[in-house]
């Protein structure tokens, strides 16, 4: 957006009304610009949808509020700022453009941190505007419109909690609580800090962009409708954050109402003097676009119901962003740019002939651009209508361009002019001797900071300005729509023709028949049956999908985006996998379903079904760089080494409870973790032979989970049977015999879930164990991980054998940065346990020898054997456990490490630090 540039004669830049919104203004032409270069290269952008969303949500439109929040709060409350407060007005600004700037950086490169850092800055500018609001309105004189102040501060003050809640989503919450977060999320910015700002502002702006009077009683409705939507926007977000769908449909139904209660009023005053220019045409859409997607979204809410994931919600997100908020953002600052450019009724004119122009072409084609955006099918037809959308609202750059190249000119000359008069004045000269051309208009004066320009405000002033266009308007508004709509179709023939020249689009050369397959499916022991179905084209594909499997969690995802919800054992959903054109995929989403098997194929008139599911194999991504000379995150906790006291007595009672949470596992790296209590590896126990155990197994996850303990002999059938989420079931067991016995979950693909964190260990000393001065536990494991922090495991690197961290105690080097402790002359004794999924051990310590060595439940070496011998390394396969012994007889920092060196240098070392 280029800058207003006048500035009146006589007064200082910084000091006027003008010149702060020149400056104000600044970072909003920036995100407008970033957010066209993004759109065209987000397809190589990571994170590109969350992007231009938020670019456009707090980039372009909350700063957009906050300059122009200001501005009508001066002029309904016809108060007057000083520099000072125009000088802070343009720092919050400036900081509030840095901290989206952070936040953007820390979402797009998976720095959760640095998003969070953004969103504290985000978050505290808003707050600061909202009390600065509120200072204003305490002194100023009462008025009119100042409850919609007053609803300005409210919004603002949502803004924080919303961003407080994007900033934990940050943290890739996993469903259910994912979609939770997302809808209060959107309830407090879209519908809390966005709508509350936009309605309250629409009840003044709309009418002065028609030119018309406001209806008798449309403040009251607008006050009332403010209050019902604030109600709303609460009732919305409780229901999201309890899971409570029908209570959120029912605050966005709410909303709905108070949006009515004004909408009569607008609808009134459109009738009255319908929209002739392009604020009007692009407003009246964006109000649209708002009330189609909160029609979708309460319609969702309540047909979803607990089935609802955060890819529902996503689905018109962007386009209804778009369409709603960047559409309305652009039309305002249509109108209002030439108003705050002012210089008098033929300059306004002027401007906004240019700022105007085409205007029902550009609307037409921003609007049908979205429709295809959200309606086509192909692949090409769909990036034509984003392509026409972006363009028709990149279109306000130039326009704008335009504006201020014919109304600097004139500013510039006008002032010289008035300039000349006074000084002929001055000298008792004639006005007219002193000037070679008749004044653009000598009468009315431009705005100041002590005079503000209150004229786009319906209600704030008995003199208007009345920007006529240059011709007459019918005409040349329907001559734009129909060369608009004329553009469209035309659009959509060539993407349909691209669509049907390429297959892979979708689309190809079949037509729909009207025609639906339904077709029942059910999902038990790791199989869709059938796992074939065969659909003739053009039909719409129609999934009844139950999960018959006594335990586990499924769901049913298509290549094409259509997805059921999980599905607990005895549940049931439909899928509408849509019109059905050449071979689609389905699958399994629960980690680990798809490499096993869960797969379901749809053919097309018999064709042979798409090529072999089993692409995990070879098909891995690249191993993560992970930099192991940082220091742990600030928040992970060291996790204790020393094993714990013997528990007390014979009889051990005690819970497992499975939840599923992102987790550090390295230094700026996290994986969506499957725990045992709370943390990925879980709890470390240590008990005598003969003791038994009770074990109360609670599955808190959303997805089927087990236990195995290696330490007991007990039948498998019902102690080791995978469990549903919300199931709880009891294991009991004796420890007949000593070793340090590996327990994880035994759910398939067991790899996935030890991989995940699900694994722990049982210490059951041998009869008569000598006394150690220190004894500590050392549990390696490897994880494979997606390219995203917080994500699940990578299947295709497990099944490659590839992992990407090798780690004791669940974490790559956090006993680098905090070693374990010991003295010179100390005998210090270390369990060691392999967990795998896969991968051995061979424990070493560099600088020292081990003079006892107990593997797998025997001494392979004790002290003072007779043989005089020592042992360099502890050898473990996957699943197998030991100790060894040793004195140090120096002090100094003795490196602990997997001495399979690759293995080493993937995270398997640690530091014993020796004192004297």
């Amino acid at each position: 957006m280029p800058e207003i540039t006048s500035a009146p004669v006589g007064r200082k830049p910084d000091t006027n009304k003008r010149s702060w919104h020149r400056k104000a203004s600044r970072p909003v032409s920036g995100w407008l610009a970033a957010l066209l270069i993004v759109a065209i290269v987000s397809p190589w952008i990571p994170q590109s949808r969350w992007l231009l969303v938020h670019m456009v949500t707090l980039g372009v439109a909350t700063t957009s509020i906050m300059v122009w929040g200001q501005y009508f709060t001066e002029a309904i409350l016809h108060n007057h700022l000083t520099e000072a407060d125009r000088n802070r007005q343009v720092l919050r600004i400036r900081l509030l453009t840095a901290g989206i700037v952070v936040t953007c950086i820390g979402m797009v490169a998976a720095w959760p941190w640095v998003t969070v850092a953004g969103a504290v800055v985000v978050g505290s500018m808003l707050t600061w505007y909202a009390f600065a609001l509120a200072h204003q309105v305490r002194h100023a004189l009462p008025g009119r419109f100042d409850s919609t102040v007053r609803f300005y501060c409210a919004a603002a003050c949502l803004l924080p909690l919303g961003a407080t809640l994007g900033a934990i989503m940050a943290f890739s919450p996993v469903e259910p609580w994912r979609a939770r977060l997302l809808v209060a999320h959107q309830a407090l910015n879209l519908l809390g800090f966005v709508g509350l700002t936009v309605v309250g502002t629409l009840i003044t702006l709309w009418p002065t962009v028609l030119r018309t009077t406001m209806q008798p009683a449309q403040d009251r409705h607008g006050r009332y409708s403010l209050y019902v939507m604030i109600a709303a926007v609460a009732v919305t977000i409780v229901g999201a954050l309890c899971g409570l769908w029908w209570l959120a449909a029912v605050g966005v139904t709410t909303y709905i109402v108070g949006i009515c209660l004004v909408l009569g009023d607008l609808v009134a005053c459109a009738v009255s003097k319908p929209p002739r220019d392009f604020p009007g045409f692009t407003m009246g859409a964006a109000i649209c676009w708002m009330l189609v997607w909160l029609v979708w979204l309460a319609w969702k809410l309540a047909s979803k119901g607990t089935g609802l994931l955060a890819d529902d919600i996503f689905t018109l997100s962007v386009p209804v962003v778009v369409g709603f908020l960047l559409q309305l953002l652009i039309g305002a600052m249509s109108y209002l740019m030439p108003m705050v450019m002012g210089g008098g009724p033929k300059i306004v004119r002027a401007t906004n002939a240019k700022m105007h122009a085409f205007g029902s072409l550009r609307a037409t084609i921003t609007n049908a651009g979205l429709l295809l955006w959200v309606l086509a099918i192909g692949t090409w037809t769909h990036r034509i209508g984003i392509a026409m959308a972006v363009v028709g609202l990149a279109s306000f750059l130039p326009a704008t361009a335009a504006m201020v190249h014919t109304g600097v000119p004139m500013l510039k000359e006008k002032a010289r002019q008035m300039a000349a008069q006074k000084a002929a004045a001055d000298q008792g000269q004639s006005p007219e001797a002193t000037s070679d051309k008749p004044a653009v208009s000598a009468t009315p004066q431009p705005a100041t900071a002590q005079t503000p320009d209150r004229s786009a405000v319906a209600g704030t002033t008995t003199k208007t300005v009345d920007p006529a266009p240059t011709a007459p308007t019918n005409r040349r508004s329907f001559v734009g729509a129909c060369a608009g709509v004329a553009t469209a179709l035309t659009a959509t023939a060539v993407g349909h023709r691209l669509d049907a020249n390429n297959p892979a689009s979708g689309v190809g050369q079949v037509s729909p028949t009207g025609h639906t397959t339904t077709v029942s499916v059910t999902a038990e022991a790791m199989k869709y049956h059938p796992s074939t179905i065969s659909v003739p084209a053009g039909d719409e594909l129609v999934v009844e999908i139950t999960n018959k499997d006594p335990n586990q969690v499924h769901d049913l995802q298509f290549a094409n985006g259509a997805h059921s919800p999980r599905l607990e054992p005895g549940d049931h959903a439909t899928v509408k996998a849509g019109v059905i054109t050449g071979p689609l995929e389905g699958w399994c989403t629960i980690v680990g379903h798809k490499s096993m098997g869960m797969v379901l194929q749809v053919q097309v008139n018999g064709a042979s079904a798409a090529g072999g599911h089993d692409d995990q194999a070879g098909s891995a991504d690249p191993r993560r760089k992970i930099d192991l000379t940082k220091a742990p995150g600030k928040g992970l906790t060291t996790r204790d080494a020393v094993v714990p006291p013997l528990l007390a007595g014979r009889v051990h009672a005690m819970t497992l409870t499975v939840e599923e949470s992102v987790q550090e596992i390295a230094p700026d790296t996290t994986i969506d973790a499957m725990t045992y209590n709370g943390r990925y590896m879980g709890p470390v126990i240590h008990a005598r032979i003969g003791d038994q155990m009770r074990v109360h197994l609670v599955n808190k996850g959303t997805m089927g989970h087990s236990l195995d303990f290696h330490a007991g002999t007990v039948s498998p059938n019902e102690v080791m049977r995978t469990i549903a989420p919300g199931q709880e079931l009891d294991y009991t067991f004796t420890l007949p015999r000593a070793g340090m016995w590996l327990y994880h979950c035994s759910t398939m693909p067991m790899s996935a879930h030890i991989a995940a964190g699900m694994f722990g260990a049982v210490i059951v000393p041998p009869h008569d164990l000598p006394r150690a001065d220190r004894e500590y536990y050392l549990v390696q494991s490897e994880t494979y991980l997606d390219e995203r922090n917080g994500a699940e495991v990578n299947m295709a690197k497990i099944a490659n054998e590839t992992p990407d961290l090798t780690m004791f105690n669940g974490h790559a080097n956090q006993y680098v940065f905090e070693p374990l402790k010991a003295k010179v002359g100390e005998r210090v004794r270390i369990w060691v346990l392999a967990a795998g999924p896969s991968r051995g051990c061979s424990f070493h310590v560099v600088g020292t020898q081990f003079d006892t060595v107990f593997k797998e439940g025997a001494y392979t070496l004790k002290r003072g054997n007779p043989e005089g011998g020592g042992c360099q390394a502890l050898d473990l396969s996957s699943a197998q456990g030991g100790f060894v012994e040793m004195v140090f007889e120096e002090p100094g920092r003795y490196t602990f490490v997997n001495h399979s060196f690759v293995e080493m240098e993937r995270g398997a070392k640690g530091i014993i630090e020796v004192t004297s």
